[in-house]
């Protein structure tokens, strides 16, 4: 999930960041996020988080309880990504 910032997400409170870091740490706990972080020199993107989910479907659920997004700070971008890795000889 990239989060890409509206034009109030300047206005951005700590009790909407506080909320924000609150579902990633409920994401973590779940078993539901790879990782997570800001994107640095990518103008109007504020940053990703890499879900983990059984679905396209059950990953565009837990992209719209976002508070970031709910509070309108922020919208997605949801995109699938096939690993590649050893096992799969990097996708070749």
């Amino acid at each position: 999930m990239l989060l890409e910032k509206t034009p109030t997400y300047k206005k951005m409170n700590k009790a909407a960041v506080i909320r924000h870091v609150d579902n990633i740490r409920q994401l973590d706990d779940d078993g539901q996020m790879e990782l997570c972080g800001v994107l640095r020199k990518c103008p109007g993107f504020a940053g990703m988080i890499i879900l983990r989910a059984g679905s396209y479907e059950e990953a565009q659920e837990l992209c719209k309880r976002e508070p970031l997004v709910i509070d309108g700070y922020c919208t997605y971008k949801l995109m699938s990504l096939q690993v590649g890795n050893r096992e799969n000889n990097y996708l070749l």
